[in-house]
């Protein structure tokens, strides 16, 4: 009898990964959209920031250029975009997102615009840990038909360039109190918002933005 439920409890067990591994594999995007559009021009509209850091949405703005340059891609320069909407009345993010494409391609000439929306930014101090953490979601949607082309999420901490193990639990107060200092005074999120927006609009990760017209060749290795 004993040796019955040790049986069932490794089959449940062997269920369980086998669910939790079929989960976690991502399904490949539906790029047919994409591809029927294809896109040379991109307007970035600048991010709606979701978080209580007043920086986050400028500091990911500004480094969304050179990964989508780098995919391909001609964009409009961020800081004439910014200034155009301001000039037309638009503010501050939320209503520049609520610009109806039609008006957005009238206005700029671009084939897409690309929607950011930013979920966390910053630093936080967890007793024996601090971190910064950038997370960020995207959406391109045609400016000439008005229909979505792709969407995806990315994120980056300074915790994978962590290693608070050693030194035991007061070597980890230690260190966490001494993260926490540098992270603020050195305002890590800037740097840490570049590697979540590289992350985000990069064409050589899996499901995420389609190569542009301008996109180098990949060289077999």
């Amino acid at each position: 009898m004993h040796i019955v439920k040790k049986i069932s409890a490794l089959a449940l067990l062997g269920l369980t990964l086998v669910i939790t591994g079929c989960a976690n594999q991502q399904p490949g995007y539906d790029y047919t959209a994409f591809r029927e559009s294809n896109p040379a021009s991109i307007v970035v509209l600048p991010p709606v920031n979701k978080s209580p850091d007043i920086k986050a949405s400028y500091s990911l703005y500004s480094q969304v250029s050179v990964p989508l340059g780098e995919a391909g891609y001609y964009v409009l320069p961020v800081a004439l975009v910014d200034e155009t909407f301001k000039q037309n009345g638009l503010m501050n993010p939320d209503e520049m997102h609520a610009a109806p494409p039609a008006k957005l391609r009238e206005i700029f000439g671009a084939d897409t615009a690309l929607y950011i929306e930013i979920t966390e930014y910053g630093s936080s101090y967890m007793v024996i840990s601090s971190e910064v953490v950038v997370t960020a979601n995207a959406k391109l949607v045609d400016l000439r038909s008005g229909q979505l082309l792709w969407e995806g999420s990315a994120s980056a901490s300074t915790a994978e360039q962590n290693n608070n193990n050693q030194g035991g639990l007061v070597g980890m107060l230690i260190i966490a109190a001494v993260n926490q200092i540098v992270n603020t005074i050195t305002d890590r999120g800037h740097e840490i918002a570049g590697l979540t927006s590289a992350r985000l609009l990069t064409s050589q990760r899996a499901n995420g933005i389609l190569p542009g017209p301008r996109a180098r060749p990949v060289t077999p290795q």
